[in-house]
């Protein structure tokens, strides 16, 4: 009867588990990773966050423009640094806070992965918002007539949808539209002055040379008209990146200096048609 029985139980059982086998949906499509190696492109931002609980320390820093061997091509010019930590609240959603040199410039960032390209290309791209709020600490006169000043003048919003697809182990391109808006802006006449609310859009990739070494490219366009009689500059920068597991240092060659997304693409005067660039570069540090 014992024998019986426990030959009953073992065949619920194996039945059981062949239904289970039967019924066992497929594998979901695995995400491609390392579309880029870090979560920044020179001064973009990248579809990249830090995993949940993951801490990344960033270092970027912005030598002068080159000149000439006096100045050392730009080492011994006044120097933008930008000192930053970004956390992965989980592994989609990131939120970092910064301090940036020129203009005193005080950040909290936020960027969401949205969509993530997959191995069999059921999801073919990867999609990321990010935002960031930027408070300037110069004093009242920078924004104007004392008596009409108000705090909110200081702040400052930047908004883009960074839209990426990895091509290959070797390439991966992104392309990321942008709104910016200021609170105040620099006016020097009633006819001559900036705009609050402006319109950018902005390019980039890595390629893969050899190993964990990569050359990175990055390209802004201000799509918004000022009222000025000379435009701001589009941004163009070249660079190198290695990587490893813990840390990323990127060297690059740019004509902006301002590492700050909106003033970068609002306010840039430096012409790369004239070889006007500096060097600068980026250290991401994970924990």
């Amino acid at each position: 009867m014992k024998k019986t029985l426990l030959f009953l139980l073992l065949s619920v059982f194996m039945i059981s588990i062949s239904a289970q086998d039967e019924t066992k949906p497929e594998d979901k499509s695995k995400p491609v990773r390392f579309t880029f190696g870090t979560g920044v492109l020179v001064d973009n931002q990248t579809v990249a966050t830090p995993y949940k609980g993951g801490l990344e320390l960033q270092i970027h820093h912005r030598f002068s423009l080159i000149e000439n061997y006096h100045n050392l091509f730009g080492i011994y010019g006044a120097a933008n640094t930008r000192l930053g930590l970004n956390y992965g609240i989980t592994d989609r959603l990131m939120l970092g806070a910064g301090t940036t040199k020129d203009y005193k410039l005080q950040d909290i960032q936020w960027k969401y992965l949205i969509l993530q390209q997959t191995e069999d290309n059921s999801m073919p791209v990867s999609l990321s918002y990010y935002g960031n709020m930027v408070i300037d600490l110069r004093k009242e006169e920078a924004f104007g007539p004392v008596e009409r000043y108000r705090d909110i003048h200081r702040l400052s919003y930047f908004n883009q949808l960074i839209l990426a697809k990895k091509f290959s182990d070797a390439f991966s391109f992104q392309i990321a539209p942008s709104v910016i808006y200021f609170n105040a802006v620099p006016q020097y006449t009633n006819e001559s002055k900036y705009k609050n609310l402006n319109f950018g859009l902005s390019a980039g990739g890595k390629l893969t040379v050899i190993g964990s070494q990569s050359i990175i490219f990055e390209y802004d366009q201000l799509l918004t008209k000022q009222d000025l009689d000379v435009q701001p500059k589009p941004n163009l920068s070249l660079g190198w990146e290695v990587g490893t597991a813990t840390h990323t240092f990127q060297i690059f060659a740019a004509n902006y200096s301002q590492i700050i997304g909106q003033r970068n693409l609002v306010f840039n005067t430096n012409d790369f048609a004239n070889g006007e660039f500096l060097f600068g570069f980026n250290i991401t540090v994970r924990f």
